[in-house]
């Protein structure tokens, strides 16, 4: 179906890497909810360029709950008037805890918007549909009918990440070709069951709509696992972020190498949604009993995303106290992330290392 060599699907907010996944025999994925259409159009050109017509994806989020969807959706500036001035005050005075200046309003720079509203996606949308993608995905929601019908006119495929079965059935209505069964192990946006229960419960119920399995996978003995449990393939995103061609920050990236399978969290603090991030100072003082509870998506990217980005930037003095709240999305895989490497090694050293379980569990089989 993707006309890939090896049944590898790998996200990304990180252009080079996809490229890099594709050129390997697999597919990379494109996350793009953050992109505006001009530099959709730049990466998408840049990405064809280096794989010379190999497949590859484009990842957005769709959900159908956020603040503003009665009325087709906000923009950035709406959505920062509607800050609470609680929520403002809590996270100045946490920056100020840290060393942190606040900054003024003439000193904040534009954050860019999550486009989950058809006003915000559909322009990217006319982006993608120009390129020669092999697949759409939804990583939060269940596509419009709109956007399967013009997917498949143009021979693209569409795909949807479910964290449970009931999101699967929802996925399969609205006409998807492929389910991905993202067990809540996974980095970003995840529900609460596990990728071992899910993977067989969603393949058992969407039969014949293939089945790719996410959360917890980035080796080349997990997608043998994956395979026995009944997917046809694997969706990874944490295990790109520790690669050489990754765009994540140097400090974040030293902590993820650094870090334990228990390191991880389930947490809003960052989308309004919850998604599995590195546990830092950052979420524990999302979790304090006197903090305000996070706001609704897209309210809390605004609310975040410059202090985000000044904590970023803060953090690459090697004394700063801004690094104790630097974090990201990452799944409980990256107590398995243990070093920088090319991502074509990667791609290659979990084909071997599936390779040479398959060839054990026949030997046993055999016995």
């Amino acid at each position: 179906m993707l006309g890939v060599e090896f049944p590898i699907c790998a996200f990304s907010h990180c252009r080079d890497v996809v490229a890099a996944v594709t050129n390997a025999g697999g597919l990379g994925v494109l996350g793009a909810v953050a992109h505006t259409p001009q530099r959709l159009e730049t990466e998408l050109t840049w990405i064809e360029e280096q794989t010379g017509g190999k497949p590859y994806g484009v990842d957005l989020l769709l959900p159908p709950k956020y603040v503003g969807a009665d009325s087709g959706g906000i923009d950035g500036k709406q959505a920062r008037e509607l800050l609470p001035e609680k929520h403002r005050r809590f996270v100045d005075d946490l920056l100020t805890r840290y060393g942190i200046p606040v900054s003024s309003d003439e000193e904040q720079q534009p954050v860019a918007d999550l486009n989950i509203s058809p006003k915000g996606y559909e322009p990217l949308l006319d982006v993608v549909f120009s390129h020669r993608i092999r697949l759409i995905a939804s990583a939060l929601g269940s596509p419009p009918a709109e956007l399967v019908t013009r997917a498949h006119a143009g021979d693209v495929l569409v795909a949807a990440l479910a964290g449970t079965t009931h999101h699967a059935r929802q996925h399969a209505a609205a006409g998807v070709d492929l389910i991905v069964a993202q067990g809540t192990e996974a980095g970003g946006h995840t529900g609460q069951v596990a990728t071992m229960v899910l993977v067989p419960e969603v393949v058992d119920a969407m039969a014949p709509v293939p089945v790719l399995a996410a959360g917890g996978i980035a080796r080349g003995r997990q997608i043998a696992a994956a395979l026995a449990l009944g997917a046809e393939g694997v969706w990874c995103g944490s295990v790109w972020l520790t690669t050489e061609e990754a765009e994540t920050l140097p400090v974040v990236k030293d902590k993820f190498l650094a870090a334990g399978s228990s390191d991880t969290v389930r947490s809003r603090s960052l989308t309004g949604k919850p998604a599995r991030m590195l546990r830092t100072a950052w979420t524990d003082e999302w979790e304090r009993p006197d903090s305000p509870d996070p706001l609704g998506m897209p309210l809390q990217s605004a609310l975040i995303g410059d202090p985000q980005r000044r904590i970023n930037r803060a953090a690459a003095h090697a004394d700063a106290n801004a690094r104790d709240l630097a974090t990201y999305f990452v799944g409980q895989v990256v107590g398995s992330m243990n070093k920088v490497q090319p991502t074509a090694s990667v791609v290659l050293e979990m084909v071997s290392e599936f390779i040479d379980t398959i060839g054990r569990l026949d030997d046993l089989v055999e016995r």
